[in-house]
């Protein structure tokens, strides 16, 4: 049988370096990869994980490059076989003092945050091995947002049969009405961060059921997650949270027992599954 691996994405600093960190005191029984988009910092997270006594590995990934996230699918394959942890914690967010326009803003952040966690999985998720466990990332700022939209859209994001392509079609357009300045007047709310991270929360609902409906018998678990504001590069020095207390939830996520048939598709916030 090949050896077990978990692959955690935008990993070289904050929330998802202290996931692998944490995977790693769990005891994770396999391998684990830290992927980042910039090859130096990725490589000098490791070595400082290294220092600590724990065993990681780098390999380079793009979120938002598609091949990027292909070349890591060829490499799983061909040196495990498969994939049986996979945390998309890769994301970024404007700081409230951005110059850029606010459809520049919805654009860039749409394309990580949405696209990016799409492309990894529609590389990575045919790789998944029975008894996977698989974590988006995602944030409490999607649930805020969702209760700012238009009750039209509520209704939508909402709806458990909309589909992927569906979704793609809506964030599109939240993307458009952003840009051409009128948003709000269509419903949607004043945050670029939040209305990318309602696409991420509804996609692994979406992703989840999809699994059950074709690989039922495989045991695979897929959450969304919120890790809390964590005190990290992206979300500032006031935040209350450490990155190994952000790094919580996710873990518990990625290491649900074998036989374990819940959570799934769900948003987990401090262990807890959140009314959606």
């Amino acid at each position: 049988m090949s050896k077990k691996v978990a692959v955690v994405t935008g990993a070289n600093k904050g929330t998802g370096l202290a996931i692998v960190r944490e995977l790693c005191k769990a005891k994770f029984t396999g391998d684990v990869i830290l992927t980042a988009r910039n090859e130096k910092l990725g490589n000098e997270a490791v070595k400082m994980l290294k220092s600590e006594g724990f065993e990681v590995s780098y390999h380079h990934l793009d979120i938002c490059d598609q091949g990027s996230a292909k070349q890591l699918s060829n490499f799983l394959q061909k040196t495990y076989g498969g994939l049986d942890v996979l945390i998309n914690n890769a994301g970024m967010a404007f700081k409230n003092d951005a110059t850029e326009t606010f459809g520049e803003q919805a654009e860039v952040t749409m394309r990580t945050n949405f696209w990016g966690t799409l492309w990894v999985c529609h590389a990575l998720l045919p790789l998944l091995r029975p008894n996977a466990r698989v974590v988006n990332v995602s944030s409490f700022v999607s649930k805020k947002a969702l209760d700012t939209c238009s009750p039209q859209l509520q209704a939508k994001f909402r709806d458990t049969e909309l589909s992927e392509e569906e979704l793609c079609l809506l964030m599109g357009q939240f993307v458009i009405a952003a840009q051409q300045g009128n948003h709000q007047a269509q419903g949607w709310p004043n945050t670029a961060y939040g209305t990318t991270k309602i696409g991420v929360t509804v996609l692994s609902r979406i992703q989840a059921h999809y699994l059950t409906k074709t690989r039922a018998a495989d045991g695979i678990l897929l959450n969304a997650c919120c890790p809390g504001w964590v005190r990290t590069d992206m979300a500032g020095s006031k935040a209350p949270k450490s990155p190994e207390e952000g790094a919580q939830t996710p873990t518990y996520l990625a290491l649900l027992p074998e036989g374990a048939k819940e959570p799934h598709g769900q948003l987990v916030w401090d262990k807890t599954v959140q009314e959606w």
